[in-house]
């Protein structure tokens, strides 16, 4: 009993420095929002004080903040809906099929994981500008939606081989087809793996800079990331304005998270229990 005690008193302060150590950037983030750039270098970080003011959400407002989130939203939600759909779709047809054609294939689809986007920036900016497609979201789609397939597929590979093969079958001697197999079976039970896939390789999508740095050049198609560097000046940087970009940034992730929290959590209950 003394040692289950002392265990759980050390789990717990354990616990408590690691809300800390994440509530801490957070509350600073928040605070510094709400200060102006005078204030921001005169006044106590960590303490309210006079001089709040919402002024810098109208500078990043202003500074064409809307359309850098919506072209962030679009650009997310398309890719995790190609990438989910596709690595799904090759995930089953990899585990119905032993044909050399599909293991080949999956090979091919495993190489993906060895060889990094920084290295094939040059040959895939030439690509996309050949393909007349430069400067445009559709670009961003089809390249970050290629650099997740890779990992998808190989998490999703491991999760369809574990459903039963009972099941699929007493469906196809019912008389199912295969497309009503993965409509009705597939689908619903790989719900809780394609919701953690969701939020990873959301994060990855909406936080990335490197493509749209050099696949795109217009403001019209530039993402999030991307608007964020416009608040910082030649000689100087708005930090109240950066930070309440960035907290804006934050909330829609927040948003998918708590949408997606129950399949997570069953997600990963299901891998713990593996």
């Amino acid at each position: 009993m003394k040692r289950r005690s002392a265990a759980r008193v050390i789990a717990f302060c354990l616990a408590t420095v690691w809300l800390v150590i994440v509530i801490a950037p957070l509350y600073y983030m928040i605070l510094a929002s709400f200060r102006t750039q005078g204030t921001y270098l005169t006044a106590n970080p960590w303490v309210p004080s006079g001089g709040l003011s919402v002024s810098s959400y109208g500078t990043v407002f202003g500074a064409g903040l809307d359309r850098y989130l919506l072209n962030s939203a679009l650009l997310t939600v398309a890719c995790i809906v190609v990438t989910v759909t596709i690595s799904l779709g090759a995930a089953y047809r990899i585990v119905r099929r032993t044909s050399r054609a599909v293991s080949a294939s999956f090979v091919v689809m495993l190489f993906g994981l060895a060889i990094p986007v920084q290295a094939i920036i040059v040959p895939l900016y030439v690509l996309i500008y050949k393909m007349h497609l430069y400067d445009t979201l559709v670009a961003l789609i089809l390249t970050l939606s290629a650099a997740a397939i890779p990992v998808s597929v190989l998490i999703m590979v491991s999760f369809v081989r574990d459903i039963p093969r009972e099941m699929i079958g007493a469906m196809l001697v019912d008389g199912a087809s295969e497309w009503t197999v993965f409509r009705r079976l597939i689908w619903p039970l790989s719900r809780p793996v394609l919701a953690t896939l969701s939020i990873y390789n959301g994060l990855n999508v909406w936080n990335n800079f490197l493509l749209p740095l050099v696949l795109t050049q217009s403001s019209s198609v530039a993402v999030l990331p991307l608007g964020l560097t416009k608040l910082e000046g030649l000689y100087s940087v708005n930090v109240p304005a950066v930070m309440a970009g960035v907290l804006l940034s934050v909330l829609p992730l927040l948003v998918l998270f708590v949408l997606m929290r129950r399949q997570v959590i069953n997600s990963l209950g299901g891998l713990i229990a593996r």
